[in-house]
C-alpha cells in the first residue's frame, strides 16, 4: 500500500509539472493579426508569441509547428515549422518570423505556402472555422538534419522520431 501511495504521489507531482506551451496572443482564436496577407488574404501575418515551460529532462533542443487539419487540400496545411530551438529558450516574441528575432541557431522550414517563415491562416470564405494547432516539441537532440527547404512532412517526421513530449494550444480562424 506504501507503494502504491509513493507512485501516486509520483505521478501527481510529475503530473503539475508538465510541459506546457502558452501564447498571449491568442484566446482560442486567431485574429487578423495571424493571418496571411497573399492567397485572398489581407492579415498581418503577425506570428504570434508563444511560451512553454517545463520541458522534461533529456531535452537538447525544441521546435514549434502550426498546422491546420482542416484545410481542404487532403493533408492539410503546414503554416510554420521551426526546428533547432536550443534547449536554454523558452521563448518566441510576437512577429518573430518576419522580424528575424528566432534565437541563434534556429532553423524554419518552406511553409506550404511556398515561403521560409510563418505562413499565417487563411481558410476558404465560408468554409467553417478552421483549428490551427499549435506545438511546441522537447526533442532529444540539439538539430536536426534538415534545411529550409526540407518538405513539411519530412520534418514532421523528423520531429516525431525525436520528441520526449510535446504540448499544444489549438485556435480557430474563419472567414465570412
Amino acid at each position: 500500500m506504501k507503494y502504491i501511495l509513493v507512485i501516486l504521489l509520483s505521478l501527481s507531482i510529475m503530473m503539475a509539472d508538465g510541459f506546457t506551451l502558452k501564447s498571449n496572443d491568442l484566446g482560442g482564436q486567431l485574429s487578423k493579426a495571424q493571418e496571411f496577407n497573399s492567397f485572398g488574404c489581407n492579415g498581418n501575418n503577425i506570428s504570434p508569441a508563444l511560451s512553454w515551460s517545463n520541458a522534461p529532462k533529456g531535452t537538447k533542443s525544441f521546435a514549434v509547428s502550426i498546422y491546420d487539419p482542416d484545410a481542404p487540400t487532403g493533408s492539410g496545411w503546414w503554416h510554420w515549422q521551426v526546428v533547432n530551438i536550443p534547449m536554454s529558450v523558452s521563448s518566441l516574441a510576437s512577429d518573430a518570423s518576419a522580424k528575424h528575432t528566432l534565437p541563434k541557431g534556429a532553423l524554419e522550414i518552406v511553409n506550404d505556402y511556398g515561403t521560409v517563415g510563418f505562413g499565417g491562416a487563411c481558410p476558404p470564405i465560408g468554409d467553417k472555422a478552421h483549428q490551427y494547432i499549435i506545438t511546441v516539441y522537447a526533442l532529444d537532440v540539439e538539430t536536426l538534419s534538415v534545411e529550409s527547404t526540407t518538405n513539411a512532412p519530412i520534418v514532421g517526421y523528423q520531429m516525431n522520431g525525436h520528441t520526449l513530449a510535446k504540448a499544444s494550444l489549438v485556435a480557430y480562424y474563419g472567414r465570412d
